[in-house]
């Protein structure tokens, strides 16, 4: 690698600047993530923030430009895209005014010397949503190497990115096998290949499972929280159902819980406009949940172990989607009369038993591994993210 002496330091505004093309509804829709820089919005099924209805105001971006949430760059929401695209009028996106290599640019302006910097120079009074001052952007110096340095760089550090794509790919498929119970619960391989297509989660059932309804075995509680809660706050998640609730963006319950409802062990807590997600599942704790959530406690022919699994797999997923009702595909709303009537299969208690305690077994066996593939993928990102710093202090020109 080159000595300091050969990189050279240059003002922001020499690299990029700001410019705004609209009019071009038809594009792909992009989106900024921290982890990833610019990507397709439709390559995640974590972002719920809605298009705005007219998309001739989202501005065109094109490869090579730098995109920034302003609200969020000092978090690392920025990168140079290498697709063309659209994104929302309330971000930033920057042209190229140089021959620099575009890669190099991407990692560079992302690593945690310029992180620190975006956070100095954002301001607000939302913690979370600090406005980025362009302004101040400008005057920001970047140091940069010879074009043959650039781009060893940028290929050593896709080689952590290739890395973490296939952690990615492999967390994802460790997450369907939790979910990937077709078999488990009785439907025939022809069935299992055709989930979307059935018209009830009860075809492809052993003949000797008993069918009821939801309402007959589920019933609502209604216990509130009061004043003083019986436990923590509780979330569903989609992979692994009811769990503490851990998130530290300000957006945890208020003050006033009286009116949240309790959730007890082997009650079934339900997201009614997140069922089609996986938004429901059989708590192991006791806990208190946002009043918007329904708790249902079970009749003693079900086995909740079994209930936690059949009502997360895909034919219920599925299903949950063909009865739920809102223009927001990722925000289907279920009424409490839809799933009332909703068929379930109930197998003899000695069945439920098996399949329940099989899934418990295996889906314990692969949050362990994905702890794994998480503390790599992290320790994987963090190395990404301090590469250029590194270097750049071992060249002498970043403290």
């Amino acid at each position: 690698m080159r000595s300091a002496a050969s990189w050279r330091s240059v003002p922001f505004w020499c690299l990029y600047r700001r410019g705004k093309k609209t009019g071009f509804p038809a594009e792909e829709l992009l989106s900024v993530y921290r982890d990833y820089g610019v990507i397709r919005k439709s390559d995640r099924s974590d972002n719920w923030n809605r298009a705005g209805e007219d998309m001739s105001a989202y501005q065109l971006v094109e490869p090579g430009d730098l995109v920034l949430n302003k609200m969020k760059t000092w978090q690392g929401s920025l990168g140079v895209s290498a697709l063309r695209g659209i994104v929302s009028p309330a971000y930033f996106v920057y042209k190229p005014q140089t021959d620099d290599d575009p890669r190099f640019l991407h990692y560079t302006l992302r690593s945690m010397h310029h992180v620190g910097y975006y956070a100095s120079i954002s301001k607000g009074i939302r913690p979370n949503q600090w406005d980025l001052q362009p302004e101040m952007l400008d005057s920001m110096r970047v140091f940069l190497p010879d074009i043959d340095t650039q781009r060893e760089i940028a290929s050593s550090l896709e080689k952590v990115d290739s890395m973490i794509t296939t952690l990615e790919a492999l967390a994802e498929a460790l997450r369907q096998r939790t979910t990937d119970t077709a078999a488990v619960f009785g439907l025939t391989d022809d069935h299992a290949g055709h989930r979307q297509d059935a018209h009830s989660p009860l075809d492809g059932i052993p003949e000797h499972w008993e069918r009821t309804k939801f309402g007959y075995d589920f019933f609502e509680s209604t216990e509130r929280n009061g004043d003083d809660p019986p436990g923590p706050l509780l979330s569903i998640s989609e992979y692994r159902g009811v769990e503490i609730n851990t998130r530290t963006d300000g957006q945890q319950a208020s003050s006033d819980v009286s009116n949240y409802r309790v959730v007890r062990p082997d009650q079934l807590a339900a997201n009614m406009m997140w069922l089609n997600h996986g938004g429901l599942g059989v708590s192991s704790l006791t806990g208190y949940i946002s009043p918007d959530y329904k708790a249902f406690s079970i009749s003693p022919r079900f086995y909740p172990r079994y209930v936690h699994h059949l009502l997360r797999s895909p034919r219920y997923v599925d299903y949950f989607g063909t009865i739920g009702t809102g223009v927001r595909p990722n925000a289907q709303r279920v009424t409490k009369t839809a799933l009332d009537m909703m068929p379930v299969p109930m197998p003899p208690m000695e069945e439920q038993r098996r399949i329940g305690g099989h899934l418990d077994e295996v889906s314990a066996s692969v949050d362990r591994m994905l702890e794994k593939v998480s503390t790599l993928r992290q320790l994987l990102i963090e190395r990404r993210g301090a590469l250029i710093t590194n270097v750049l202090i071992e060249q002498g020109v970043a403290a």
